[in-house]
């Protein structure tokens, strides 16, 4: 598989600059994955495509204020780093810009002092390990001088940090938001519920590295930088109990399908309660031990998350899906619309 074979024209224009105003405005392209038949719809529609004891799964993971601007000490420089996962006490793996300017034995300061980072060596990706000085709580330190790690091809500001989080965002984390999930409000996963439709939660803290861009020709040769993530006993039960039914377990967003994916393909399509890193890349041929279905948003061309998504329902009918979701001039990336890949029981 040649990486261009997995992109796509899209216009910048395209590209989602701002949440709507209500969260499950959204429009929604359904792609049944056994047909290829497209339709559109509104993300409220979800409900029809849904049946009494299906199961969503969705990701409570939340996102940390992760970047963080500061004063080298010493030259006055002005650096950015942003930091995408702890490695030990104080210590986090994170990026740097400018790079070029931040070497081993380097000190930044953000907040005039509260918070202090000393650059410890270079990593493999052009980052920097960094380990933090601070009095205080280091949570509480982020919360003060942190901003939200939105990615680089948004421009504007977030006025309400909150939108970046999903309503159900519990273990803080992520350097980026699941962002299938900004589409789901309180009152309308309470409406799923009444229908029967089972919600289990795993956590997995999206690093970077999901989204990075493909530098190699050849797709199989991309390794995928591992993200931590837990399932407990309870939603692991939830999971298997509807596979055994023979009901539909879908996933929310492409981290929920890479969690329960890495469990179940180590354990026969089986889920165990565990905790742990996953490095997993889906790209075609993949064979899904446990997800029916998925809903996503719209992802960047030659993304890995676009490999993913053409694993579950075959490259042509998702590069089908996206020209048609381009000539219908849907919202694309973090803030856009959602997809829903699924077949009818």
């Amino acid at each position: 598989m040649n990486l261009n074979d997995f992109d796509f024209y899209l216009p910048e224009s395209l590209i989602a600059q701002n949440p709507l105003p209500n969260r499950t405005g959204s429009r929604l392209l359904v792609l049944d994955k056994k047909t290829g038949a497209v339709q559109h719809k509104q993300f409220t529609d979800l409900k029809n495509f849904l049946k009494a004891g299906d199961t969503l799964v969705l990701n409570n993971t939340r996102v940390i204020p992760a970047r963080l601007f500061g004063i080298k000490e010493g030259t006055g420089a002005h650096i950015e780093v942003l930091l995408l996962k702890p490695v030990g006490e104080d210590r986090w793996e994170t990026l740097v810009k400018p790079g070029k300017r931040v070497h081993p034995g380097n000190r930044i300061q953000f907040g005039d002092g509260l918070l202090t980072a000393e650059c410890l060596e270079e990593t493999e990706i052009g980052g920097r390990l960094m380990k933090f000085e601070y009095e205080g709580i280091f949570n509480e330190l982020l919360e003060r001088l942190g901003e939200m790690p939105l990615p680089p091809y948004i421009k504007a500001q977030l006025e309400d940090k909150e939108r970046y989080q999903t309503v159900y965002a519990k273990h803080s984390g992520s350097a980026a938001a699941p962002t299938a999930g900004l589409h789901f409000t309180e009152e309308y996963l309470e409406e799923l519920k009444q229908m029967g439709v089972n919600l289990a939660f795993v956590t997995l803290h999206v690093g970077l590295g999901t989204f990075r861009p493909v530098s190699v020709e050849d797709v199989e040769k991309h390794t995928m930088h591992s993200e931590f993530y837990r399932l407990d006993e309870e939603n692991a039960r939830m999971i298997n109990e509807t596979k055994a039914r023979g009901n539909r377990v879908i996933a929310v967003g492409t981290t929920s399908c890479r969690t329960i994916e890495t469990i179940g393909h180590k354990h026969g399509g089986v889920l165990k309660p565990e905790e742990g890193w996953t490095s997993i890349f889906i790209y075609p041929g993949y064979q899904f031990s446990v997800i029916d279905g998925l809903l996503t948003n719209f992802h960047l061309p030659k993304s890995t998350l676009v490999m993913l998504v053409s694993a579950l329902a075959g490259r042509e009918a998702i590069l089908h899906a996206y020209k048609e979701a381009v000539d219908e001039k849907y919202r694309f990336f973090s803030f856009g619309d959602a997809m829903l890949i699924i077949s009818e029981q």
